[in-house]
């Protein structure tokens, strides 16, 4: 198969003919059709996800279509077309039995854990607990964006942050997660605040249906200035970048009781920024971290995205190939890209 992969962190990756998968006795192999480009991979490519072994391909976001079975899958064929949870779990602990795989005692996540979808095949364990059928109408383009940032941005909206119509939710940073968290909150009736430092990217914002944007690079104080547009604070708020500074910002623009949820990563040395608990004491406020979603969730997800309630396909940027995947991986450090890559070329 053809695949991009490396061999040392932060070097350049390579574009090489590496040796077939063959399915996991409870797994499958996929034929990759479509994967997104995501900050994670950047991420993992730079060394700061202690998982990743080398040499190593990365990619975690996919559409795809089964080439092969294991003698143990019993929901699915070879010809299904299919996605993937980012955080797969084994199927039988209890977490995963109780419905919460996202938080599986022994979650593999592809890309990460093991070889990922920049390639043209990819194999993946306890098909039956992880795969989901993806409906005709939706194309392999607009599934692999789901995988993590929408799908991640779903459930943090939806299940954790129990965000109502007339809510307000605000967004700290517009990249793939916050976009989609964008779109969801106003799918759902809320209005939206949206903070970035990019104002192209605030522009997308306030296309996708956010009622006020505000640049944080103008901007002296963030929470003051969200409490101010929203009289008195969000209702619930998003942290869909990762830095310190956001996380903070993020708890002191809720109002009272508000809710704040953690999506973007803080790692390496930002993995435990002091937070401020003296607010979170006085005024009640709940912090959730969100991880994925469980693939039985997708069903209310993809029924939205069918009935044109959620257009995730809006949030498509630059379609682009494996090759030209190279130097867009290496550069996602920069936050130059407005949406969401996809690489569909493996050519």
């Amino acid at each position: 198969m053809k695949a991009m992969f490396y061999e040392r962190f932060g070097e350049a990756p390579k574009i090489a003919t590496l040796p077939d998968p063959t399915p996991p006795k409870a797994g499958v192999v996929l034929s990759i059709t479509a994967t997104g480009l995501c900050r994670s991979d950047w991420h993992g490519w730079m060394g700061h996800d202690p998982d990743i072994n080398l040499p190593h391909v990365p990619g975690h976001e996919f559409a795809g279509v089964i080439e092969a079975v294991g003698p143990e899958v019993k929901r699915f064929k070879v010809g299904d077309r299919v996605t993937v949870p980012f955080v797969s779990g084994c199927g039988h602990c209890f977490e995963c039995k109780s419905g919460n795989s996202q938080v599986c005692e022994e979650q593999f996540q592809p890309g990460f854990t093991h070889w990922g979808s920049y390639a043209e095949l990819m194999a993946l364990d306890y098909a039956d607990h992880n795969l989901v059928k993806l409906p005709d109408e939706i194309d392999d383009a607009t599934a692999a964006s789901l995988g993590c940032r929408f799908a991640t941005s779903f459930r943090a909206v939806v299940d954790q942050g129990r965000l109502k119509g007339g809510e307000w939710l605000a967004v700290h940073g517009c990249g793939g997660v916050g976009l989609s968290a964008i779109m969801i909150g106003k799918a759902l009736g809320a209005n939206v605040v949206a903070i970035d430092i990019s104002e192209e990217k605030l522009a997308f914002a306030r296309s996708l249906g956010a009622t006020v944007t505000i640049n944080a690079s103008v901007e002296t104080d963030i929470p003051v200035a969200v409490r101010d547009a929203t009289g008195g604070g969000v209702h619930v708020s998003v942290d869909a970048l990762g830095h310190p500074s956001t996380c903070n910002h993020s708890i002191l623009n809720l109002r009272r009781r508000g809710r704040h949820v953690q999506v973007g990563l803080l790692l390496a040395a930002q993995a435990r920024p002091a937070l401020p608990m003296d607010r979170v004491i006085a005024h009640e406020l709940e912090i959730y971290g969100s991880h994925g979603m469980q693939a039985w969730r997708y069903d209310a997800m993809l029924a939205m995205i069918s009935a044109g309630t959620l257009q995730p396909q809006k949030l498509i940027g630059r379609h682009i190939s494996l090759t030209e995947a190279v130097p867009a991986l290496a550069n996602m450090d920069r936050f130059a890209e407005s949406g969401i890559t996809i690489i569909d070329s493996f050519a």
